[in-house]
């Protein structure tokens, strides 16, 4: 655990610069629009470690797969986000001297993530010779125009003496992945244009030999100051840039904004009609004054806020953290195109590569839901769909029937390279599934279910049927070979929450086979040999359990381990996959996240109370939280137990995960789809939200620590406003027709 920030509750700030913590600092002041995002690097010249990341929505690179021993079945490529021109650099002279502040004195440095607004502001005060001066930098990506990235220095003289100021502007195409499989560039720039106070840069990914696309991207600066513009020679083939140059005297001042268009092919057909694009939308903003760019970005995120906002009063460090952990979730995704997915680094480093995984059906769907219009969660499913040739080539890969969806993809191939995740967490086909069934039950909107849902679960249900096999010893259905979302556990047989969710899938479609229309079920074309068939598997189906510990297995074998509580590990030891063997963690019992758990938290309404509480007692005392998703899961299967000093530690873990490194990996970038988990364990957790039979359900409570809290939530067209103090629990209608719901069992009449 490592805090760099200061505790406020609507901010992110420091007023203090590590070097060795810069990558640190990086990842959690990184900001996005869901467009495109970037980490919180330095702007201008910065000769320390440092991660420069900036990240366009679906543009991506297939690098070829590197691996010691290739296994048949292995994807070709492993699909990775592809680190952007970099149209944010600029160069900032005092006297002849680049400002760089792995070199240079200063002071009174300031870092503020204004959480609110959007809006990175960075300062200080640097002094080289006889020179000091005093700069500022302000950022935002804006949410009005997605294509904008907007960015102003101000820099005062605050020394004695004059100063001679140049600050350079410049796109660079000449940039690297961190992450590459054999240290490629990833860019080929094919054209560049450099005015005296505006210039652009055209770049296209590189050739690949495995058919996806390439993508080509633009970004078109134009430079509004005060300063003199100097007529330059283009530095590069692959970088434009614009000097501006003056003189300060004693307490004068210069500013320079740089507005910069960013467009890509992915919307556009011909590159005729892209750059059209970007030269329209740079006249557009040229039009409009830095105030009204700013008030419009800031007018988008205070409706977001006025809907989702998390209050709590009494604990500003929980304060701080579920607002960080929305604010960074809302900057990655928001549902504006139906193209995209959350990637568990969103756009806020290269781990992961950027793609999706099944942290979206199984994490981000529940908060969605309860935080936006239905037609956003809508399109998270429609993702799914649209891929499913990718799912049917995935399964036919392994040599089994169905659709088997990728746990790695950009475009519905699987395009992950280790084995253990690649073919056996298969679990990822049973979230995808549940993710439908979710959205039905949430919404009541059945128009997708019945549809496209109905062919999915379909396919899905074909691949859980091959896949399985029956043990004629034990007259059961079995799963053999998996790993279950506790990846501390590879090539297991039997993982209860595999199991469970195979035989959910198939008995869940059977439903919705009956209820499809004539004309889908046709097209869907399940004999009755199959649903027998599928029928048999739900009555049969293995699901390992012990009757005197009265716990779920989470797999075969898992209780001849040597069990010890996490407590009798070293703390110098944890975490875990920092200082131990690979193969000294699969032999150990300790888990990586909820897995039988995971089970109980989706299925939360079917298990009784003495089923929950000997489940949560028994594995949580060997769960090490060493997957960002763990902590929200155990904070509401704890909330439910009544377990409420637990449900807020491990709430607290997980709405500050990044915040204060608890898994010392935040340098990466951010756990984006683990930040759901705050939300998830206050709204589940603390206010105890279900929905049954199409009603919503709560059991509040408040925890010792806070005086109170407050959410809104979405609910069928309704907005409600939940608000617990001392007092007790209160409920309010802001939006939408009356509606009833169910308080602590009893009923409660909702009207305007």
């Amino acid at each position: 655990m490592k805090r760099t920030f200061e505790v406020t509750p609507w901010n992110i700030v420091t007023h203090d610069f590590k070097p060795e913590d810069k990558r640190l600092q990086e990842s959690m002041t990184s900001l996005g629009n869901g467009y495109m995002g970037m980490r919180g690097f330095f702007e201008e010249d910065y000769s320390g470690d440092t991660l420069n990341g900036i990240y366009l929505g679906g543009v991506w690179y297939p690098d070829k797969t590197r691996v010691g021993w290739w296994k048949n079945g292995y994807p070709d490529y492993f699909g990775k986000v592809v680190n952007a021109v970099n149209f944010i650099k600029m160069h900032i002279k005092i006297n002849g001297e680049a400002i760089d502040l792995a070199k240079d004195q200063f002071s009174d440095f300031e870092l503020n993530l204004d959480m609110k607004k959007a809006l990175l502001t960075r300062s200080f005060t640097v002094t080289k010779g006889d020179a000091k001066v005093a700069v500022e930098f302000v950022r935002f990506l804006s949410v009005a125009q997605p294509e904008l990235s907007v960015q102003r220095v101000r820099v005062q003289n605050v020394g004695s003496n004059k100063v001679d100021l140049v600050i350079d502007s410049a796109i660079d195409g000449d940039v690297k992945n961190e992450d590459a499989n054999y240290d490629e560039r990833f860019w080929e720039v094919l054209s560049t244009e450099q005015g005296t106070d505006s210039g652009n840069v055209l770049a296209e990914t590189t050739p690949n030999p495995f058919g996806t696309p390439r993508f080509t991207s633009g970004m078109e600066m134009r430079n509004v100051t005060d300063l003199t513009a100097d007529k330059v020679a283009q530095p590069s083939e692959k970088e434009v840039v614009n000097k501006f140059t003056g003189v300060l005297a004693p307490n004068e001042s210069a500013q320079l904004e740089k507005r910069v268009i960013i467009v890509t092919s992915r919307d556009y057909d011909t590159q005729a009609a892209f750059t059209d694009a970007m030269h329209q939308l740079s006249d557009k903003v040229a039009g409009q004054s830095y105030d009204e760019l700013l008030e419009a970005h800031e007018q988008v995120w205070a409706d977001r806020w006025n809907k989702s906002d998390i209050v709590i009063d009494g604990d500003t460090e929980a304060q701080q953290g579920i607002r960080f952990n929305l604010f960074e979730l809302f900057s990655t995704y928001y549902g504006e195109d139906s193209r995209l997915n959350i990637g568990p680094k969103g756009f806020t480093g290269e781990k992961y590569g950027g793609a999706t995984y099944w942290d979206t059906e199984a994490f981000a769907v529940p908060v969605y839901l309860g935080i936006t219009d239905p037609k956003v969660t809508r399109n998270l499913l429609m993702y799914r769909y649209k891929q499913l040739d990718g799912a049917y080539h995935n399964a036919k890969q392994q040599g089994l029937k169905g659709a088997l969806f990728p746990m790695v993809t950009f475009d519905g191939i699987e395009c992950h390279n280790e084995w253990e995740i690649t073919f056996e967490e298969i679990h990822r086909n049973g979230d995808i599934a549940f993710a439908i069934y979710n959205y039905t039950r949430y919404t009541g909107d059945t128009s997708y279910v019945l549809n496209e849902g109905s062919k999915v679960l379909t396919e899905i249900s074909r691949f859980w049927a091959d896949r399985v096999h029956y043990s004629q010893r034990n007259k059961n259905y079995m799963i053999h070979g998996v790993t279950g979302p506790d990846e501390y556990e590879n090539n297991v047989d039997n993982n209860w929450y595999t199991n469970i969710l195979a035989q959910w899938t198939l008995k869940y479609t059977l439903q919705i086979l009956k209820e499809v229309s004539p004309e889908q079920a046709k097209k869907l074309n399940v004999s009755e040999d199959e649903k027998k068939h599928w029928q048999d598997i739900v009555d049969n189906m293995y699901l390992p359990y012990d009757k005197d510990l009265n716990i779920f297995v989470q797999h075969d074998g898992f209780l001849d381990k040597d069990l010890k509580p996490v407590s009798e590990i070293p703390a110098d030891q944890l975490p875990l996959n920092q200082n131990w063997s690979w193969d000294k963690i699969l032999r150990s019992p300790y888990i990586k996240q909820g897995d039988v758990l995971q089970g109980i938290w989706d299925f939360i309404d079917d298990f009784t109370p003495e089923q929950k509480k000997s489940n949560f007692d028994f594995y949580e005392q060997y769960t090490v939280h060493e997957s960002s998703l763990s902590p929200a899961i155990y904070s509401v299967l704890a909330a439910d137990l009544h377990y409420e000093d637990k449900a807020v530690e491990l709430y607290e873990r997980t709405a500050r995960l990044d915040l204060d490194n608890y898994n010392n990996d935040t340098v990466d970038g951010l756990h984006i789809t683990a930040m759901t988990g705050g939300w998830i364990a206050v709204v589940q957790g603390f206010a105890g939200m279900r929905v049954r039979d199409g009603k919503l359900h709560y059991a509040p409570f408040l925890p010792k620590k806070w005086s109170h809290y407050s959410f809104r939530q979405v609910f069928r067209d309704r907005l409600i406003e939940v608000d617990v103090d001392q007092d007790g629990s209160h409920f309010k209608l802001i939006d939408g027709e009356p509606i009833t719901i169910d308080v602590a069992g009893k009923p409660v009449e909702l009207s305007k």
